[in-house]
């Protein structure tokens, strides 16, 4: 009995998948989760285990093709079945496939450990692009790592385990790195991590990622789909200021991390944004339609360590107190910059919040993400001169807390008016707000 596997939809909004690479390979015995194959979406590349175990009999789909959801891409067998078929590196559910070098040799019966132990060796080197990139950002040396895949393979989890282990490697002696036996890497092989030459002219030549031709087009896609407007305030942020100073080293020691303005805006954004529904709203020309969706679903910004970008999905962002959007910022950063994200969490928010400031903006002009009607901007907060108005109604100067908001929203949804008192909503509640209430 055979079973044929699809291209999983990894996401409500994926309609594609491109096979990446087949980790495992034709005549080896798949157990149920094992990883079968990777994909890659226009989100994410994700590891797909297998629904149930077999032995795969046929490969359907090539490493490199983009098929639909749906398309047949392999087909499982019994090992009953792969016994008697022609294939040669036939195994069964507690053994290890042997590869074509060994099956060519003079070396005794299948068996033998001597098979295993080079079929061990040809698994070693099937390396998803999950694992090469998560080893490249981390400068992990695989032949350091144990694999506890099918066959020796190294996983996500291996890499992600060595890493958090690390520091405690480091401090013991490592031998040479020339006792290290090579891995011969097999033809089926994920592709090589990206090149680089350099010329005498245009200096160091790099071959594009994944990630970033994929921010490229999906942004260019974005840019030609929206009316791009631009609008921004000042906000005085000394009220938040004093808050953050006096609940901080409390907020830091009982949630493990640092109160930042970044969930203070957030909240006062989520008021705005039930007082202003239109500014999440969902125009579609050709459809006819304008939606409003009932929750807001707050899409946060998340810088890769400057290899990329991605929009992480909060659901239900303005059912969430302030603590309760602090929380779950950083663990969507976590989450993104881990790794750990699937494709549906990149995508169903309503309306997005980038936050360049800790970087040092000023003013900032992001691109609208589609299909969303608007994004907002939080830039750098510094100590500037201020006037203010004394109790008995003459002004003086002081030195306050000072930023800028700024909404990048598209003008076939909404006009400026709509925009401006949206912006002006959130700087009354970050200005005005009894802050020590919500904290409390």
């Amino acid at each position: 009995m055979s079973f044929t596997i699809t291209m999983p939809q990894l996401g409500e909004t994926v309609t594609e998948g491109t096979i990446l690479s087949w980790v495992k390979q034709i005549g080896e015995y798949v157990a149920e989760d094992d990883i079968l194959v990777e994909i890659s979406t226009d989100k994410v590349d994700t590891e797909v285990p297998s629904p149930q175990a077999g032995v795969l009999t046929e490969i359907l789909v090539a490493a490199g093709t983009t098929v639909d959801v749906g398309t047949p891409i392999c087909v499982l067998g019994t090992a009953e079945e792969e016994a008697v078929s022609r294939q040669p590196s036939a195994v069964s559910q507690h053994e290890e496939a042997v590869s074509p070098e060994s099956a060519d040799s003079d070396q005794p019966t299948a068996g033998s450990q001597q098979e295993v132990a080079e079929a061990k060796t040809v698994r070693r080197g099937v390396l998803s692009p999950v694992v090469r990139k998560l080893a490249d950002e981390h400068d992990v040396d695989l032949a350091m790592v144990p694999g506890t895949g099918g066959g020796g393979r190294i996983t996500r989890k291996d890499v992600e385990a060595f890493i958090a282990d690390r520091g405690a490697a480091d401090a013991t002696p490592q031998a040479p790195q020339a006792s290290v036996p090579p891995v011969a890497a097999p033809v089926t092989a994920a592709p090589p991590a990206p090149r680089s030459v350099s010329t005498p002219l245009a200096g160091e030549v790099h071959e594009v990622t994944r990630m970033r031709a994929r921010i490229a087009e999906n942004l260019i896609h974005a840019k030609q789909s929206a009316a791009h407007v631009w609008t921004s305030v000042e906000v005085d942020y000394e009220n938040v200021a004093r808050v953050r100073a006096s609940h901080g080293p409390a907020f830091k020691a009982a949630e493990g991390s640092s109160l930042t303005y970044l969930p203070f805006i957030a909240r006062a954004t989520m008021d705005a944004l039930a007082a202003f529904p239109v500014v999440h709203s969902v125009l579609d020309i050709e459809a006819g339609t304008h939606t409003f969706p009932r929750a807001v679903n707050l899409g946060i910004a998340v810088d890769l360590d400057q290899k990329g970008l991605v929009v992480v999905n909060i659901p239900d962002a303005d059912s969430r107190t302030l603590r309760g959007l602090a929380r779950s910022i950083r663990t969507v950063a976590a989450d993104a910059r881990g790794g750990n994200l699937g494709p549906d969490d990149l995508t169903g928010f309503t309306f997005s919040i980038t936050n360049p400031g800790p970087f040092g903006s000023f003013m900032s002009v992001p691109i609208i993400p589609y299909p969303t009607a608007a994004i907002l901007s939080t830039d750098t907060v510094t100590k500037k001169p201020v006037v203010v108005e004394l109790p008995d109604g003459s002004d003086a100067l002081a030195i306050h807390h000072i930023g800028y908001l700024g909404l990048t929203w598209d003008h076939r949804v909404f006009d400026g008016s709509a925009a401006v008192l949206f912006l002006a909503r959130i700087k009354e509640n970050l200005e005005n707000w009894d802050w020590e209430q919500e904290l409390s």
